[in-house]
């Protein structure tokens, strides 16, 4: 089941980028970059993650140690073989060894179902490791899709900083007209050169941020030293709204609770274990004696049962059926949990999705519109500068937010897949119209 979350988790977040999108997403490149810019698509980040992630790679000792455990779950205690004499080297009749017998025998015990026990445990302790290994992968390929996007979307601030640039250069040179022309007092070009200072230090500390979260991608497949610049993919390509209800239907596939699920059988397993250790172990002996006075040999057999074990072996039950209590309680508070958490994340997504629709639709067209009404109106110096910087602070507000907004919706839609196990990306995509 969790092989399939991941290759679900895998799947979905590369259909969130999908390259054929990337032509529109006005993101392939920047004035900063050259057309050599090394990039990197999320199926290979993933891959590279799977196959080189350092927690990964130092949980497989964790799976090796277990199969030798298994290993020797499987083996039978040993067999024991003595050797004794007896009236030998004494006083007397026993000064020498004429009067002496000589014991040859070998012991073992009688295990019954506790050997099967033993490895019942072992196989349910490999069962639940392996859950957890696939979890891990899960949780890195999970991990290496935040990073992606949050790399991702950095690049699409710094593309909003771009034209915030663009823009403010442009306002620079408008006011610089107005002014040679005796129309704008001097005052208001300095603004407009501080406001383009300004706007250079947003755009450097967006390529600080892109560069920290592109060595943070690289560091989940051990890479210290990224040899990409770029991630492809469109922050804007948005997935359909799944109803809650059918959400809600996917919980038993929640990695996490079938981690709780492959805990319980392990905690069963042990139980049984516990139960079947209340029968005393017996230890059987056979062997042969040797009589030296006569020369004669004889069978010799014992049996050994364990006196008062069942008694002692009574807290170790307890303890065991208590454990097993434990874990159903905790998958119950965890499907309540699950559930709770899916409730809140469908709606913040839902909300996410409104906001870009609105952004992108409603708000960005009409303050596009505004802005050139007003910059056309001080022009003609019917407006002020701060009429003209008002309106153009209001665009870029609103361009960030459908940025932001677009972001919000992706990491939702990671926590959602992370917490089901399910591929929203299945339903259609809808690409965002974005200015």
């Amino acid at each position: 089941m969790l092989s399939r979350s991941a290759n679900i988790l895998f799947s979905c977040t590369l259909l969130f980028f999908n390259t054929a999108l990337q032509a529109d997403s006005g993101l392939k490149s920047h004035e900063h970059k050259n057309a050599n810019t090394h990039s990197i698509n999320l199926h290979d980040a993933i891959n590279k993650t799977f196959e080189h992630n350092p927690t990964l790679h130092a949980f497989n000792y964790a799976l090796k140690a277990q199969t030798g455990r298994q290993l020797e779950a499987s083996l039978a205690p040993g067999t024991n073989v003595s050797f004794d004499i007896e009236d030998a080297l004494g006083s007397g009749d026993f000064k020498g060894t004429d009067n002496a017998q000589a014991t040859l025998s070998i012991a073992w015990v009688l295990e019954g179902k506790i050997r099967q026990g033993y490895i019942d445990v072992a196989r349910a302790g490999t069962s639940s490791l392996s859950t957890q290994t696939k979890i891990k992968r899960l949780d890195a390929a999970a991990e290496t899709a935040r990073l992606y996007i949050i790399s991702l979307a950095n690049q699409a601030r710094l593309n909003n900083a771009v034209k915030t640039l663009n823009l403010a250069k442009e306002t620079v040179a408008a006011v610089k007209k107005r002014v040679t022309a005796g129309k704008t007092p001097e005052a208001e070009l300095a603004r407009a050169r501080a406001e383009f200072a300004r706007r250079q230090l947003g755009y450097e500390d967006i390529e600080h941020e892109l560069s920290s979260a592109i060595r943070l991608l690289a560091a989940q497949w051990g890479e210290t030293y990224p040899v990409f610049t770029q991630v492809e993919g469109n922050i804007f390509t948005l997935p359909a709204i799944m109803p809650f209800e059918t959400l809600k239907t996917q919980i038993k596939q929640s990695p996490d609770l079938t981690r709780l699920m492959s805990d319980k059988r392990l905690k069963q397993a042990q139980l049984k274990l516990a139960e079947s250790q209340s029968n005393s172990e017996w230890r059987v002996n056979l062997g042969i004696r040797h009589y030296e006075t006569t020369n004669d040999q004889a069978l010799v057999a014992g049996i050994s049962i364990p006196f008062g074990e069942r008694s002692r072996n009574k807290g170790r039950i307890i303890e065991a059926r208590e454990n097993l209590s434990q874990t159903l309680a905790e998958a119950d508070a965890l499907k309540v949990h699950i559930e709770t958490t899916l409730y809140v994340l469908s709606e913040e997504l839902q909300h996410s999705l409104h906001q870009v629709d609105t952004y992108s639709k409603d708000i960005i067209p009409q303050l596009e519109k505004a802005l050139k009404e007003t910059q056309r109106a001080y022009n003609l110096g019917r407006y002020s500068y701060l009429e003209w910087s008002s309106v153009q602070a209001e665009l870029l507000d609103a361009r960030s937010a459908l940025v932001e907004a677009s972001i919000d919706a992706h990491l939702k839609v990671i926590e959602i897949e992370r917490l089901t196990g399910m591929p929203m990306a299945q339903l259609k995509m809808q690409p965002v119209n974005k200015s």
